[in-house]
Formats: C-alpha cells, structure tokens, sequence
C-alpha cells in the first residue's frame, strides 16, 4: 500500500486557485487597492471550495468572498461573488465575467 505524506492529502483533497484564475482576481484587487476601496486580502482552500476574501482593514469581516465551488460547474456556475452579507451577486462559469460585478463599484468609486 502507497504511503501519503500529509503535504499529498492536503493538495489533493482540496480546491485552490489556478494562477489563470488568480490573474484577473489579483488584477482587480490592485485596482481597487489603488482606488483606496480595499486594503488587505485572504486565501482559503477547503475541500469544497476555494475563497478569495477582500477587506477594507485587516481586523473587519470581508467585505466580498470570490468563491470557486467546482461543484457547482455544471448547475449554477463554479464561481461566485458573495457580499458582506452572504447575498450572492454573481454567479457563473466564466471567472472574468463574474468579476465585473466588483469592477462595476469601482467605476463609482473613482467616478
């Protein structure tokens, strides 16, 4: 029987970001970081889902979470936007198009 080490179990069994996918989320975020609208962010890879979580502060909860729930690719959509509320305001296949949900209150923001 094969040995896992325990590096192996947690890649394996959780979802991540793809760096293609990480590029227009980390894109958006310096935008909105240039904009003063964001300050700090965080990763989190679950079992079931990967998080992008953006914060005005570090101490305050998310102000959005980008959610990939590769679960859900062929129901709803992968990927999600979800507000401080836990309303989801975006949900579809294609990450770039989900995203403009957020590009939308930047365009306000600098506006």
């Amino acid at each position: 029987m094969e040995q896992i080490t325990p590096s192996q179990m947690n890649t394996a069994q959780h979802v991540h970001f793809h760096r293609t996918e990480l590029a227009p989320i980390l894109a958006l975020y310096g935008r909105m970081v240039a904009a003063g609208e964001w300050r700090d962010y965080g990763m989190s890879a679950l079992r079931d889902v990967a998080i992008f979580s953006v914060f005005r502060r570090t101490a305050e909860h998310a102000l959005y979470r980008i959610e990939k729930r590769p679960k859900l690719r062929l129901r709803q959509g992968q990927y999600a936007v979800i507000g401080m509320d836990g309303q989801i305001l975006k949900r579809g296949d294609d990450l770039r198009q989900v995203l403009r949900i957020l590009e939308r209150k930047l365009i306000r923001a600098v506006g």
